[in-house]
């Protein structure tokens, strides 16, 4: 097998990150369901693949190994922006299990001080041949690697009356998006359908660093929405003849790597704000929310990643760091989330609430203990006692989220998320 030759060997100085691999179904090919007992290998990456072997764990009843701690540069090194070493270790895990195909990682990242969690769907082995199928490669982060920059928009694409420019009617968050593996000049390129959520997390991972101040996060993730958002409602590349919503081409739209890690300090986040999106006063579309790293290329105008890092460390919050960069605007949450059942209640629900907004809640969490056994079945009487507390707490563990037993937002639309996830085969065209 070849390697890329990105990845320089891990550096000294090393302090700790953390890696937990989680093995589940392919969500798209049908109901969600975590993988036990696969073998899963951690290697330290090497070019020509004898890297050390760190690790070998079996994955438990939710389809996770156990978190092992692992060498990785210091922190230091991804937040300063003329820092030129890497800011992380690459490692290739491995998965073995008679009964689905071998499959390899390499690169995922491990920063200093953060949790990487690396999510890998199984394809099963019963309908072919034993083998080992593609590895998956994982480049490295914008702000690390050479990519080319963005070239500019329109911030608001215009609309034309009979110009054949479709729209939707609202602003809405899908269920799934069409990635396109390169540019859209190249239409050789292959697409990869991931779901809306995985697919935020995914861009946020490739784009900033997990280490930095969660506003800056926060901030950088509400552009990414909002950017992505702006293709969704202008269907920018379908009224081109593209059969996807968007590309990982970084000169047109975000760095986005197939089968990526994602980190503990970005996952929660993406779940809070997925449907929050930049708008210009009296204008119906998201804001085109364009930016640049600021060191390697400049951007007027636009937000700059590493300026929205400084503004967090003085403490700004994220409304205040978009307003910094793009002026006058306001931030929404789009009406409509496809594909899931229930909207959120608009407040949180905790220990001592009563009504149908918990009784649902309940009925999901059940239904998701049934593919996640370790979350205890709870009675769906509407009453959130202390034991829908724990399962609740069960829940967000599993899914890497603030476990304090409350149901906000966030941990409202991943219920709902996996709930969907487990219990519908996806019909996609």
């Amino acid at each position: 097998m070849l390697y890329p030759s990105f990845y320089p060997p891990i550096m000294s100085r090393q302090q700790l990150g953390s890696l937990i691999v989680e093995l589940t179904t392919n969500p798209i090919a049908g109901p969600l369901r975590p993988i036990s007992n696969v073998l899963v290998t951690i290697k330290e990456f090497s070019a020509n693949g004898d890297g050390r072997t760190y690790a070998e764990l079996l994955t438990n009843e939710v389809g996770q190994t156990p978190p092992i701690e692992l060498p990785a540069p210091p922190i230091e090194y991804s937040l300063d922006p003329l820092n030129t070493q890497m800011p992380y270790s690459n490692y290739t895990i491995e998965t073995s299990n008679p009964e689905y195909l071998d499959t390899s990682v390499l690169g995922s990242q491990v920063f200093a001080n953060i949790a990487s969690i690396q999510p890998i769907s199984l394809e099963p082995t019963r309908s072919r041949k034993r083998q080992v199928i593609e590895a998956i490669i994982i480049g490295p982060p914008t702000l690390y690697g050479d990519y080319p920059p963005k070239i500019p928009e329109a911030e608001i694409k215009p609309i034309l009356p009979g110009s054949g420019f479709i729209t939707l009617d609202n602003v809405v968050v899908p269920e799934f998006i069409v990635v396109h593996a390169g540019s859209p000049t190249n239409d050789n390129a292959p697409n990869y359908t991931v779901p809306y959520i995985d697919y935020i997390a995914n861009v946020a991972s490739s784009e900033i660093y997990p280490t930095w101040p969660l506003e800056t996060i926060k901030a950088n993730i509400i552009a990414i929405v909002s950017f992505t958002l702006n293709r969704v409602f202008t269907e920018w590349y379908r009224n081109q003849g593209k059969p996807y919503t968007i590309t990982n081409s970084t000169a047109f739209d975000h760095a986005f790597f197939y089968g990526r890690n994602v980190f503990d300090t970005i996952t929660p986040i993406v779940t809070e704000v997925f449907n929050t999106f930049v708008r210009r006063p009296g204008v119906e579309q998201p804001l085109f929310t364009q930016y640049c790293d600021g060191v390697q290329s400049q951007c007027p105008n636009w937000m700059t990643q590493w300026g929205s890092k400084r503004l967090g460390d003085q403490g700004y919050n994220a409304e205040a760091i978009l307003r910094d960069f793009y002026g006058n605007i306001e931030l929404l949450e789009a009406p409509k989330v496809e594909g899931i059942p229930e909207s959120y209640p608009g407040s949180p629900l905790r220990r001592g609430d009563r009504g149908p907004n918990v009784r649902k809640m309940q009925e999901q969490l059940n239904r998701i203990s049934v593919n996640y056994p370790l979350i205890p079945k709870v009675a769906t009487d509407g009453v959130f006692g202390t034991t829908t507390e724990e399962s609740v707490k069960t829940f967000q563990r599993i899914f890497s989220l603030p476990a304090d037993g409350i149901v906000g937002k966030n941990t409202w639309y991943k219920i709902s998320q996996i709930y969907v996830a487990v219990t519908k085969i996806a019909e996609l065209t």
